[in-house]
């Protein structure tokens, strides 16, 4: 697999274990505790699969901010949380972050 296919799964294990941790309800719901652990753990080794190739800056900067979209995303959908002018407009810059970051990065590698 490539460097960017393990981001994208590590992405994916984040979002769903930032997810679980409201599903868990301060920790007191077992099967979503599992789900933030199991979620949390894939996306740590996924990340140290990504960093085999990937720069550290470059990762994280991707993974925390495709991670965030995501997270804004999916808490919209599954929890009806409110996207409002400022939100939108803070998580378009954030995408635009990550773009200018890949685009003009020395560090940033082909894979």
């Amino acid at each position: 697999m490539t460097a960017y296919m393990w981001l994208l799964l590590a992405i994916i294990s984040e979002v769903i274990g930032t997810t679980a941790l409201r599903a868990s309800d301060g920790f007191s719901k077992p099967w979503g505790v599992g789900l933030v652990v199991v979620g949390y753990a894939a996306a740590f080794y996924l990340v140290s699969l990504t960093l085999k190739q990937i720069p550290l800056g470059v990762t994280y900067a991707v993974w925390s901010g495709i991670g965030l979209v995501a997270t804004a995303i999916v808490s919209n959908l599954i929890w009806h949380e409110e996207f409002n002018l400022g939100k939108l407009v803070g998580l378009a810059l954030i995408l635009v972050g990550i773009v200018i970051l890949n685009l003009f990065s020395q560090s940033a590698v082909s894979v």
